[in-house]
């Protein structure tokens, strides 16, 4: 995976297609974006820290 721009995890998250998942801990929270069982991207959030991820062709799944 890589970094992403957080438009570009938005466009991914937004789309009817996708469907996205939430983890949380105390300090830590992933939300991880899915086509059918192919994870596509994901939000690392851990304490003031944002970070965006998507897999290497990731463009194929923007709208």
């Amino acid at each position: 995976m890589k970094l992403i721009m957080k438009t570009e995890f938005d466009n991914l998250r937004e789309n009817d297609n996708h469907c996205y998942d939430t983890d949380s801990n105390t300090d830590k929270q992933v939300v991880k974006i899915y086509c059918g069982e192919l994870l596509i991207a994901k939000k690392v959030k851990y304490k003031k820290s944002v970070r965006y991820f998507g897999i290497n062709n990731y463009q194929e799944y923007l709208t």
